[in-house]
Formats: structure tokens, C-alpha cells, sequence
């Protein structure tokens, strides 16, 4: 009695394309391909594009295991973070894979979380696969993350996390991002701005305290109030009964250090009958787009940059990979402003 296995249709195995079958279609020997494909030796342009058009055509795909060993690299990159959410890290590894998959280089992530343990394992397991390089990324700029990255033997890059000292990385420049919030507040002319912002343990909250309050001084505004609280839209709502339950003069302008807590700021405001941005315009940091455009009204905010620090971070890896010299430091990448219906543009612009 049949078991029915004989009527079962088998995928046909496709046999993979060589290199030999591009030399042959294209004319040409086996080492005369090689070389076009790997962008090496001589040969007119003409020769080389035709080479590469029929390898795509017949979708022949390089032995990534023939050149590692002939290269004597891996085509990867490690990226460790201790960023949980991926807030901060996944708009960062965007950026790097734009960077590196060009060059045919893949990126692994491990998150380590904040266990010294399993970030010594990551580095192990990244150092047994010969990866090219590392890219350390995290949730905050002034953290190290738990493990020891120096004296590997490879090359690391630091991204929105805090380096080494005498390596290279790439962090936002959070005090240039704040006096784009509040110069903005200031052309469409407010005149009463308060900060609320995060735990003052953070150091970019003192950053942007910083470039506020300088802001406030040079355009001869009210004087500064800062609130300190946490990352959240309850301190947001918070804030705002702080701010006006109080006597005096009431804010007309509300920068806030991250879009969670303009979010609880914009909701409080409108619980109170206030318009935003009519009576009250809010500026947030990071366009996380998740809260920022779900906003009511979409919320003008300060955007890190993050995929384009990332990309930076890959294209310098890769230059270290490749043996080129780049100078140890911090490289502090512009923010810009997004700008939405939390407060418009400023006249004439």
C-alpha cells in the first residue's frame, strides 16, 4: 500500500551560478571576471560594466566564505547597546547599515543591557566570528556602557553613548539643538519661555539648560525657570500645574527635554481651556515620531539626527577597516528642528 510519497512533488535544487558560468557567457576567462568583480585589475570600463551586467543577470552571488579568507576580513560589524527600547540605537543602526551594506557588510546587533556579564559575552562571541569592527551605541550620552572595549585589536566607534578616552565618536550636539527650540520660540516672538526638562543626573539636561538660558539672555527675554523631573508625560502634566496654579505672569512658550513630557505638557494645557500653540506653543526633543505626530496638535520638536550619526559612524569604520587614518575625538553632529502645528513658523519664514 502506497504511502502517498510518491505523488509528493519535489522542489527542483537550483544548481548556483560560478564564477566560471559569468566568465563564460560573458566571453571572458574565470581570473578576467574575478577581477571585474572584485573592482581590480585592468581593463576598459566597457569590459568591466558588461561583466557585472551579466553576473546580475544571472544572479550569481560571491562566495562570502572565499572572500573573507582571500581579503582576510569577515564583512561584518558588530553593534552593542545597552538601549532595551531602541529608542536611540535602531535609528543609529539604520544609518550604519546604510552605510556599510553598500560595501557588502552585514551588522549584528547585541544588546547587553546594563549586565558587564553578557556585554563580556557579546565581545567574545563578536572577536570569535572576527567581525571588522564595533560600533558601540547607547541610551544616553554620558553612560559608558559595561564593558571594556579598549585594547581589542579591532577597531571601535562610539555612537550617542560615552567613548573611550583618545577614541572616535559621534554624539548631538543637544545644546545647538536647544537654541534652535528656543530661538525659534523667540522669532515668532514669545517673550515668557520655561524649560521643563528630565532628571538633572543626565548630563544633556544640563546642556540644554545651558544653551536656554544663554538663548534667554542674549535676546533679552523674561528670566529663565527650569523645572528638573522625569522623562514622562506625568511630569509633563505635572509641570504644567506647577507653572500655572503659581502667582505672577504665566508662560506663554513651554521647551521641553523630550517629547513624552511636551506631550503631558500640550494634554495638561488643553485640560486648563488653553490653546496650543494660540496661547501656549510647546517644542519637545527627539522626534520620536510615534508621540510627536500623534500629538494633538503634531508636535513641533528637535530631531537627534541619529540615522545620519549612525551613517557617519559606518563610513569612518569602514575607512579604519580599510587601514586609513582618522583622528581620535568627539564629533558632535547638528540637530535640526522639525517644525509642526505645537507652534508655527516664525514670520516671513
Amino acid at each position: 500500500m502506497s504511502d502517498g510519497s510518491d505523488n509528493v512533488i519535489q522542489p527542483a535544487r537550483r544548481r548556483p551560478v560560478t564564477l566560471r558560468d559569468v566568465a563564460e557567457t560573458a566571453g571572458v576567462s574565470v581570473a578576467t571576471a574575478s577581477k571585474a568583480l572584485n573592482d581590480q585589475g585592468r581593463m576598459t570600463v566597457e569590459t568591466r560594466t558588461r561583466i557585472r551586467a551579466v553576473a546580475s543577470q544571472l544572479g550569481f552571488r560571491p562566495n562570502g566564505l572565499a572572500q573573507s579568507l582571500l581579503r582576510q576580513r569577515s564583512f561584518t560589524v558588530g553593534l552593542l547597546t545597552n538601549d532595551t527600547y531602541g529608542r536611540f540605537s535602531l535609528p543609529v543602526m539604520a544609518g550604519v547599515s546604510e552605510a556599510l551594506l553598500d560595501n557588502g557588510v552585514s551588522v549584528f546587533l547585541c544588546n547587553v543591557e546594563d549586565d558587564p556579564r553578557l556585554g563580556q559575552m557579546h565581545v567574545d562571541a563578536m572577536l570569535e566570528k572576527r567581525v571588522d569592527g564595533i560600533i558601540a551605541s547607547g541610551k544616553r550620552l554620558d553612560r559608558h556602557l559595561p564593558v571594556d572595549l579598549s585594547n581589542l585589536g579591532i577597531p571601535v566607534i562610539y555612537a550617542f553613548t560615552d567613548p573611550d578616552p583618545n577614541s572616535i565618536a559621534f554624539v548631538s550636539d543637544d545644546e545647538g539643538g536647544a537654541r534652535l527650540a528656543v530661538e525659534h520660540f523667540a522669532a515668532l516672538g514669545r517673550k515668557r519661555i520655561v524649560h521643563v526638562t528630565g532628571p538633572e543626573t543626565f548630563e544633556v539636561v544640563h546642556q540644554r539648560a545651558r544653551a536656554y538660558r544663554a538663548v534667554l539672555d542674549e535676546q533679552g527675554l523674561a528670566p529663565p525657570r527650569v523645572l528638573m523631573g522625569k522623562w514622562s508625560e506625568g511630569w509633563g502634566h505635572q509641570a504644567v500645574a506647577e507653572l500655572f496654579d503659581a502667582p505672577g505672569e504665566k508662560p506663554d512658550a513651554v521647551f521641553c527635554g523630550n517629547d513624552q513630557i511636551a506631550r503631558g505638557v500640550v494634554d495638561a494645557l488643553r485640560e486648563r481651556g488653553l490653546r496650543v500653540p494660540e496661547d501656549v506653543g510647546v517644542i519637545g526633543f527627539d522626534n520620536w515620531e510615534i508621540v510627536a505626530a500623534a500629538t494633538r496638535p503634531p508636535l513641533t520638536t528637535v530631531d537627534m539626527n541619529l540615522t545620519a550619526l549612525g551613517r557617519e559612524a559606518g563610513l569612518t569604520l569602514l575607512s579604519l577597516v580599510d587601514g586609513k587614518p582618522v583622528e581620535p575625538g568627539i564629533r558632535k553632529l547638528p540637530c535640526r528642528l522639525v517644525v509642526r502645528q505645537s507652534c508655527g513658523r516664525p514670520p516671513g519664514d
